[in-house]
């Protein structure tokens, strides 16, 4: 099985290193726009037998341009929405250190030590990603499947397949508009392996 694991394009300007999050309904910038054109235009020759996606508005305007290619209808799943940042929400990168006492390039490892006041829970937060994960692989054990998402989503994704602790995802970037792909191979002694991380496809 192979999940091809697409953010979100680059969300409108006023927003830029703003933590959204699921509290703020965001919609893309004319360059995210134009990353889900290029997005659907790198997978045409894809094969893609199901396409899954969080709500929010970012992501629907990402996808639109594969499912309206494809003629796919997706699966929406509310627990693929991005990570509620609680009190951090709103707020620049460069005001959580002197708003909260807390650096924002920490917050991965903040999450799952529930350091974000009124944040989600790391508890909840791997449970609801786990269930639409294995939800997923479950109804396409040897097919291709997008699923179009948040960067928090998709590093808690990977982080659950390779049983990794959430803050070593701090390593890898995952950009607007990137497709990373994991390929699922359970006969294999390392059942997963990471076949693309973080590819932009470039904007014609």
């Amino acid at each position: 099985m192979q999940i091809y694991l697409i953010r979100h394009g680059e969300v409108e300007e006023k927003y830029h290193k703003v933590f959204g999050g699921s509290r703020i309904d965001m919609g893309l910038s004319p360059q995210g726009l134009q990353q889900g054109e290029a997005v659907a235009a790198w997978l045409k020759d894809t094969k893609i037998d199901a396409v899954y996606a969080s709500p929010m508005l970012r992501v629907q305007q990402t996808m639109s341009p594969l499912v309206r290619q494809r003629g796919l209808q997706p699966e929406v799943m509310q627990g693929l929405i991005e990570i509620d940042f609680g009190d951090w929400t709103g707020h620049r990168w460069d005001e959580v250190q002197s708003n909260f006492g807390m650096s924002a390039f920490d917050w991965m490892e903040i999450i799952e030590n529930n350091g974000i006041k009124n944040g989600e829970t790391i508890d909840t937060l791997k449970a609801r990603v786990s269930e639409c994960l294995l939800k997923i692989i479950h109804a396409h054990p040897h097919q291709q499947v997008a699923i179009y998402c948040h960067g928090g989503i998709i590093r808690v994704i990977v982080a659950l397949l390779l049983e990794m602790p959430l803050k070593h995802m701090a390593y890898f970037n995952i950009e607007y508009g990137s497709i990373s792909m994991v390929e699922l191979l359970p006969e294999r002694k390392h059942a997963v392996e990471i076949e693309l991380l973080n590819f932009q496809p470039p904007v014609a």
